[in-house]
């Protein structure tokens, strides 16, 4: 680092198994104390928990288990999920990191995680990296009853490693993380997969070098290790070293030079072949109504066939794509390829338990080109219907108007146009004093709090809530 670049400090922080945290905070129960497992019963004893609460884990339970997998001796409440509240949750958590930063210098990584430069922010609250984090902590718990962990680091990868690996094993849950105290602790920490971005495939590949942790990376030649990892090697490298350059200016400022919208979802039993189609036909059609909501087309779709297990054999998958004569988003062209794309790839004699289906390389709807032989008229007539359809549906919700195919016994659409990010939504499911944002005892929720005005008298130029 040359003299006149100055360190930066990153927190990353994370709600510790936000979804069961939320229900407890519902319920006014301790998560620490409380034995809850999020899950929908109504999929099976193999239904998987979406999250269990922290006195569940300190069982030595793993939190992405099934029902099944809960030892006979723990009776946990299960409830089941609630998107919609879990997204106003992280939404107003979102809100109060607005009351100390700049939207600019905040990056949700996900909706229990995320990233915050504090560099600019140190000399206004006077305050350390680390006693800056547990004020956040606090306030998250105070006023959401969430507990929370944090990882500091010189840049946003040691963040990220400080929170993932660090900051589970330190008594104020915050830990702390530069380029030198990464080396010194960490380079020969085991498995290597608890590194970010360090799959098990990846580790395999590591494996066969005689590498096991991050310090084994740093004698591996660079040249080797582009041979066998392409671009990512570069990554793994400056991983191994505790670098990283990026910034979370950066990452906004990111756009990918292909884009696509996919679609996937886990079917709630084992499907025939047949009914599998019926479910893939679906698809196709919600999909079609969201590149038209986008305004982009494709010409290129791409389905993925997920197979469910057989005795002890582990179910295996097939997928490819099909590129098609038309630049569309009207379901009547798209349709006939990814049935046919369906029909080459998947076994009849295998039960589908999982379908993907993906729209490549879209582009603006301006750009949307037929063949010769195309009616256009129709072409017009099935637009005009299509934008009518999603008109419908932005007013009056997504099963105003169904097709006859969403009324098949296996068809799955009007089931899941009530969900979010194919989980129960929850919707209506909050009782009146939850949602005026305060629980029994009147203690904010923070779902119906009001932020103060926008204010910048932070002296950096970036407007900040409430400095």
């Amino acid at each position: 680092m040359s003299g006149n670049e100055r360190v930066r400090h990153y927190a990353c922080i994370d709600m510790k198994t936000f979804y069961a945290s939320v229900e407890c905070a519902e319920r006014d129960l301790n998560p620490f104390e409380t034995d809850l497992a999020v899950a929908d019963v109504g999929r099976g004893k193999n239904g998987l928990c979406l999250a269990i609460s922290p006195k569940m884990k300190s069982r030595g339970i793993r939190n992405r288990c099934r029902l099944s997998d809960i030892p006979k001796d723990v009776q946990p409440i299960v409830v089941p999920p609630r998107m919609q509240l879990y997204i106003d949750y992280a939404a107003d958590i979102y809100g109060m990191y607005l009351d100390y930063f700049a939207p600019e210098d905040i990056y949700v990584y996900s909706i229990d995680e995320s990233f915050i430069d504090l560099t600019d922010y140190l000399k206004i609250y006077r305050k350390t990296p680390r006693e800056l984090a547990a004020d956040l902590l606090n306030e998250i718990g105070w006023r959401f009853r969430i507990p929370a962990t944090a990882g500091l680091g010189t840049n946003l990868y040691l963040a990220k490693i400080a929170l993932d690996i660090v900051a589970k094993h330190a008594s104020d849950h915050i830990g702390y993380l530069d380029e030198q105290t990464y080396r010194d602790t960490l380079w020969t920490h085991r498995p290597i997969t608890d590194f970010w971005h360090v799959a098990a495939g990846t580790a395999r590949r590591l494996a066969r070098l005689g590498v096991y942790d991050m310090r084994g990376v740093t004698f591996v030649p660079e040249d080797l290790m582009y041979r066998i990892f392409g671009k990512d090697a570069e990554l793994l490298i400056d991983h191994a070293w505790g670098r990283e350059p990026c910034l979370i200016e950066d990452i906004k400022n990111y756009r990918s030079k292909s884009k696509s919208v996919s679609f996937s979802q886990i079917l709630p039993r084992n499907y025939t072949c047949a009914e599998a189609r019926t479910v893939l036909r679906e698809m196709v059609c919600s999909g079609c109504e969201e590149m038209l909501r986008r305004k982009v087309i494709t010409h290129k779709v791409g389905v993925f066939i997920g197979y469910a297990n057989v005795g002890s054999e582990e179910g295996g998958c097939d997928g490819g794509t099909v590129s098609m004569t038309a630049t569309t988003n009207l379901p009547s062209v798209i349709m006939p390829y990814a049935v046919r794309l369906y029909d080459s790839l998947a076994d009849p004699r295998l039960p589908v338990r999982r379908l993907g289906l993906c729209f490549e390389d879209v582009c603006s709807e301006g750009c949307e080109n037929y063949d010769f032989f195309t009616d256009f008229d129709a072409v017009d007539r099935e637009k005009l219907r299509e934008q009518a359809i999603l008109e419908i549906r932005s007013r009056y919700g997504k099963n105003a108007v169904m097709r006859g195919l969403d009324y098949f016994p296996e068809s799955t659409q009007v089931e899941r146009n009530t969900f979010i990010g194919g989980h129960r939504a929850g919707y209506g499911d909050l009782p009146a004093d939850r949602q005026r944002g305060t629980d029994k005892n009147g203690r904010p929720l923070g779902r119906s709090a009001d932020l103060p005005p926008d204010d910048d008298t932070s002296g950096t130029g970036k407007t900040v809530h409430g400095v």
